[in-house]
């Protein structure tokens, strides 16, 4: 990311990090206890031109689901940062968030609206705006709400102002030495709106008393009111316009590039996203919908049937699968002639490649038509002794011709650079070996059948493909991270953490930089991760993310 948009997006961010942080960390360990009013009221009070909102829920059903997973030292952890959290944050001001804050709040809904145009300082230097934040938590009870209120004002050192507008009282609070204050006003004694900005509270009580909201504006109305669909929501998060937010953050930052029609139309190819966090009896789920233009949206969706999967062996550790390399590498080259940069790369791309005899589109990309796979495989032999793994492609092709002189091209170039260029069997198939002297072979192409070619670093993948017993497909930890995933699909991601991290802890070991134990902590109750994405129509795009995670272990 550009470091004038992380400038803009950081501040939003983190205000929702320190909220959805804090309450998570206590839902987690403690459990909630409700929730008040649900989304779609929380986002009646949010301004229509808010560019996007969260809401974080506290339904203790959803919550007391979290706490089924996590190892003793992920939970230690959790529990040392909701201390830290407390300490730093709260106990300077004797207020406990268990005792002073669980009790009345309910929902929390966390809202983006755009940056105010650039203003210049007093030298004359233009400041950078930063979005503005609304918060908006519902009350859940009214009585300790007020006790609450009433305890920060008796605060030591704490000073607060309040002022009217519009028959709404805003207070205004803020320690002695800090020059930040912080704005809230509690409304129809039902929410608190909250916000670094007075005018953003100015502009809550103005659509709480009747101007356009969050709620009725186009396309947020239709993401609140369908939502996503996952089991035991934790947070949902809602962008009406996508392509609209980009404009607005671009704009109001002076020293951002301007958009280009061409990336504005790419842009536009998405009209609106929700996305949304739940828990499950596999761990967290991620669900991303987006709306699309199917005017705009010109890359061709293909099922995937997942066939391919079972080339692979069952240690193979990570894995990423699709469908129709050769359609979607059209879609690009008919896109480029929008981009000249691009267009002219592209060109050079092919030129380049003319000179060793090979036709960018025709030998490289034509034939693979079909399924295709990317896999990292552990090996401690030969030339992978050193690495403790290599990686294996695989493509399904209806033109096995071209893919056959497309590889016997790249076994003449090698031969010319003096490599040493075998064939030999394995299991069966015949296996073609780029052999480097008293190492073994360092790449390895061959047929697993008649429309299968894999090409594989490290002459021990070569042999795990061709040799294998037992396929990915069937191992638990596969079926354990991807099975819940939705089906039919475009293809997966798939990662076993456990696998993945004795290869880091490999790499660290030899580094003599040891992952910190907080780190191995939490990596530890991670059993894997599976990403898939469907699209049932040229409107529509789904992302689906699968955090699995270990059951809990603690006594």
């Amino acid at each position: 990311m550009p470091e004038t948009k992380s400038k803009f997006l950081i501040p939003a961010v983190g205000a929702a990090v320190v909220v959805v942080g804090s309450v998570a960390a206590y839902m987690y360990l403690r459990g909630p206890s409700g929730d008040s009013g649900g989304a779609f009221s929380s986002a009646k009070l949010v301004p229509s031109s808010a560019l996007m909102a969260t809401y974080i829920t506290t339904d203790p059903q959803a919550w007391a689901k979290l706490q089924q997973f996590g190892t003793p030292e992920a939970q230690k952890l959790v529990s040392k940062g909701l201390e830290d959290f407390n300490k730093s944050v709260l106990s300077d001001n004797n207020i406990s968030y268990e005792k002073d804050i669980q009790p009345w709040v309910g929902g929390v809904m966390v809202a983006v609206l755009p940056p105010n145009p650039p203003q210049s300082n007093s030298s004359g230097t233009q400041v950078q705006p930063e979005p503005q934040i609304l918060m908006v938590a519902g009350i859940r009870d009214k009585l300790s709400a007020l006790n609450f209120a009433n305890k920060l004002k008796g605060q030591k050192g704490v000073k607060i102002k309040e002022s009217d507008y519009k028959g709404e009282k805003i207070t205004e609070s803020s320690n002695e030495g800090n020059s930040k204050a912080t704005y809230s006003a509690v409304l129809n004694n039902s929410y608190l709106v909250f916000s670094p900005e007075k005018p953003v509270i100015e502009k809550a009580i103005d659509t709480f008393k009747g101007q356009p909201s969050f709620a009725t504006k186009d396309g947020a109305s239709a993401v609140l009111a369908k939502g996503v669909d996952v089991k035991n929501s934790l947070a949902q998060i809602y962008i009406p316009d996508y392509a609209g937010m980009i404009q607005q953050i671009v704009a109001a930052n002076p020293q951002a590039t301007t958009l280009t029609p061409q990336t504005l139309k790419q842009l536009q190819q998405v009209k609106s996203m929700v996305a949304a966090v739940g828990v499950d009896d596999s761990g967290v789920r991620l669900k991303a919908i987006a709306n699309l233009d199917p005017e705009k949206n010109k890359f061709q969706y293909q099922n995937s049937p997942a066939k391919i999967v079972g080339q692979f062996p069952t240690d193979t550790f990570a894995l990423i699968t699709g469908q129709g390399i050769s359609q979607s590498w059209k879609t690009i080259v008919e896109q480029s002639n929008d981009y000249p940069e691009f267009k002219q790369g592209l060109e050079q791309a092919r030129s380049q490649l003319k000179t060793a005899n090979f036709d960018l589109d025709k030998d490289i990309f034509g034939w693979m038509d079909g399924e295709f796979a990317w896999g990292a495989i552990p090996s401690d032999q030969g030339i992978l002794a050193s690495v403790g793994f290599g990686g294996a492609m695989l493509f399904d092709t209806s033109d096995r011709q071209t893919a056959e002189a497309t590889l016997a091209k790249l076994d003449n170039l090698a031969k010319a650079q003096s490599i040493n260029v075998a064939t030999r069997s394995i299991g069966g198939k015949n296996v073609t070996e780029w052999q480097i002297p008293q190492q073994g072979a360092l790449f390895a192409h061959g047929w697993l059948d008649q429309d299968t070619v894999f090409l594989a670093v490290g002459g021990p993948v070569a042999e795990a493909l061709a040799n294998k017993n037992q396929t990915l497909e069937t191992s638990e930890s596969f079926k354990t991270i991807t099975s819940s995933l939705q089906k039919p699909n475009g293809g997966y991601f798939y990662l076993d953490m456990d696998k993945t991290m004795s290869l880091v802890n490999r790499f660290a070991n030899q580094s003599q930089q040891p992952i910190p134990p907080e780190a191995s902590a939490i990596l530890s109750s991670i059993r894997g991760v599976g990403v898939t994405a469907i699209s049932p129509d040229k409107s529509t795009s789904q992302i689906e993310m699968l955090l699995a995670l270990k059951p809990s272990t603690a006594k």
